[in-house]
């Protein structure tokens, strides 16, 4: 490299919070489902309808709602004190809830395998990488919230974005979603809830087998 390119690279400037925000917009979120899917894939290997049963897969939807709010809200509106609120609340939680469902799911009979704990960690660290790079974003707004929004008198209410998404970016991340995680985490859970209603049905029709079986058996005795 020649003494006038590497002059050139330096004077060259380049807008942080642009290429961030792109990064989150185009980057970051949409990556965000490949690792969904393959968890999903994962779940799916293991026969988590025959193991760990509709409580696992009820505590994946309760995660996908922890994360899925606070993007939704971040997509309409502006980051203040109450959307930096929701988006930390949403974070501890969802991690919260992500060893719950890892203890669910070692302490029932599917086992989870390296690939997929390598999948967690993804989909684990994904939420606060976004709210760092937002945070950085909107540094004005972490102070406001340190200060509890004092001066600020829409600190603590939803406020549209000035600049809002196009509808076609809306569109395409909806639909995303639906392809990503309402489609197949809701095949999961309705496959569990088949299952367990089956396998229910099966332990009756076998409790009043052996009731039969018990009650014809005391009838010879007499």
């Amino acid at each position: 490299m020649s003494i006038g390119q590497a002059k050139e690279i330096s004077a060259t400037t380049v807008d942080v919070g642009d290429a961030t925000t792109r990064y989150l917009l185009y980057g970051l979120l949409p990556s965000w489902f490949v690792p969904g899917v393959a968890d999903w894939v994962m779940h799916r290997r293991t026969r988590i309808e025959e193991t760990a049963g509709t409580k696992e897969s009820l505590i994946h939807s309760l995660m996908m709602a922890e994360v899925g709010i606070p993007i939704a809200l971040t997509l309409r509106y502006e980051v203040n004190p109450l959307l930096l609120s929701v988006q930390l609340g949403g974070a501890a939680v969802h991690e919260a809830t992500a060893l719950w469902d890892v203890r669910t799911a070692v302490d029932s009979e599917r086992e989870v395998k390296p690939v997929e704990q390598h999948i967690h960690s993804f989909l684990e660290s994904l939420p606060f990488g976004a709210l760092a790079s937002l945070m950085c974003l909107h540094a004005d707004q972490v102070k406001s919230l340190l200060r509890g929004g004092r001066g600020d008198p829409d600190a603590w209410r939803l406020v549209p974005r000035r600049r809002p998404l196009s509808r076609g970016y809306l569109a395409g991340i909806a639909a995303a979603i639906g392809t990503c995680v309402l489609l197949p985490y809701g095949e999961e859970l309705l496959r569990c809830v088949r299952t367990g209603r089956r396998n229910r049905k099966n332990d009756e029709n076998a409790w009043s087998d052996a009731a039969r079986w018990t009650a014809a058996r005391s009838g010879k005795g007499r």
